[in-house]
């Protein structure tokens, strides 16, 4: 196993080395992940910038990152990636396929230097087929996977999930369980280097799989809004309280269910819940009712039980919340208020260890680190961390 020299070791990963090719979206994120568990991962910036129109000070997806800036696309380019390869455990890159290829990168490249490299390619379309060649975005991959249409309310438009559906639930998620197994098998007598092609279609499809399953069943419609777990259930979904917030209500189960009932105030009076012609009166009813407290004087009338309910919290308000503060799902770093490294390990806990890489500010310490001098003589210009020009993820 290669040695790390990012920071103390840490993490279940310490000691994997990871060469992450600078991309936006899910590549990043997949890399962040890799890094947070402890494996030393080295960006490779190019000149100009990732198109990402953001501070790179304040860039989380490259937290526990180290950087070096390499114009690929300059002699001698790629030959110096290859150097880092060549000490490396695992390649991330997300270009449009044969865009590595062209660059003097790709796996048959890389595995030339080092036959154990797990190499990961994170795309929306994937390597082969029809759209393989198109440019995309997070919104494009889960309409065609059949997942955006199954998100939102009946007589509205497809709600969009942001990108966590699709870039990093599809993504780079599936990149990382990917390349773990990859590496897995690397390692085993006989196991050899690999490519993992992570694409966000096969990863939104595959996240459905249990849907797939209902619907084949007859236990689910294939319309949003209609069925047990996408709103369509009274008692599975939001609703507005007297201030304009939100409560969340997931009382499946009867037990949950009563208990909700019982504290909402509508004991003997909602219809009952297994009388599919009457749930619009139950949902009616339960709107009302929640509509006279405001979101906070609902949580405490909750607090301790188990009727499955909670408030819907914002992004800013979610770190305070005393279940997550308990816990240190978030913590703060260099003044960023994030969230901590997930899962969590009994015996090597990941960590924020760095903040997010700089471009090009770590390459004489990756040179030491790595045994790779070659880097040090990159003839590159530091991008503008203000430049704008967000590329699609397949550019």
């Amino acid at each position: 196993m290669a040695g790390t020299g990012n920071g103390p070791p840490g993490g279940p990963l310490a000691g994997v080395r990871v060469v992450e090719l600078a991309g936006i979206g899910p590549g990043p994120f997949a890399a962040m992940l890799l890094a947070d568990l402890g494996a030393d991962v080295v960006r490779v910036d190019r000149p100009g910038g990732s198109g990402l129109a953001i501070d790179p000070a304040h860039d989380l997806t490259n937290r526990n990152k180290r950087s070096v800036l390499i114009d690929l696309k300059a002699d001698g380019g790629a030959e110096r990636v290859l150097d880092l390869v060549e000490r490396a455990d695992v390649l991330i890159e997300g270009y449009r396929p044969g865009v590595a290829e062209r660059l003097g990168v790709g796996p048959e490249e890389c595995h030339a230097r080092n036959p154990e490299l797990v190499y990961g390619r994170m795309t929306g379309w994937g390597q082969e087929g029809p759209l393989a060649q198109r440019a995309g975005h997070d919104i494009a991959y889960i309409a065609i996977t059949g997942t955006l249409g199954m998100i939102g309310k009946a007589d509205e438009a497809p709600a969009v999930p942001a990108n966590l559906v699709g870039d990093y639930a599809g993504g780079s998620l599936y990149l990382v369980i990917g390349v773990l197994a990859a590496l897995q098998h690397a390692r085993t007598p006989g196991g050899t280097g690999q490519v993992v092609d992570a694409a966000i279609v096969d990863g939104a499809a595959h996240l459905a799989t249990m849907i797939h399953g209902m619907m084949a069943a007859g236990g689910w419609q294939d319309r949003r809004g209609a069925n047990l777990l996408d709103g369509g259930c009274p008692f599975y979904g939001n609703y507005e309280t007297a201030d304009g917030r939100y409560m969340a209500v997931g009382a499946l189960e009867q037990q949950f269910y009563d208990e909700f009932i019982r504290l909402l105030g509508i004991e003997g009076e909602a219809p009952a819940r297994k009388d599919f012609s009457r749930w619009g009166e139950l949902r009616a009813a339960v709107a009302e009712r929640f509509r006279t407290r405001t979101r906070d004087e609902w949580t405490a009338v909750f607090e301790g039980s188990d009727a499955c309910v909670a408030p819907v919290l914002s992004l800013r308000e979610a770190p305070a919340h005393p279940h997550l503060a308990a816990r240190g799902t978030f913590t703060d770093d260099g003044g960023i208020t994030q969230p901590a490294p997930a899962p969590r390990f009994s015996l090597t806990p990941g960590a924020v260890r760095r903040p997010p890489a700089q471009p090009g500010a770590d390459t004489e310490e990756i040179a030491r680190d790595w045994g790779v001098p070659s880097i040090l003589g990159a003839d590159v210009t530091r991008p503008d961390p203000t430049a704008a020009g967000s590329k699609g993820l397949q550019a």
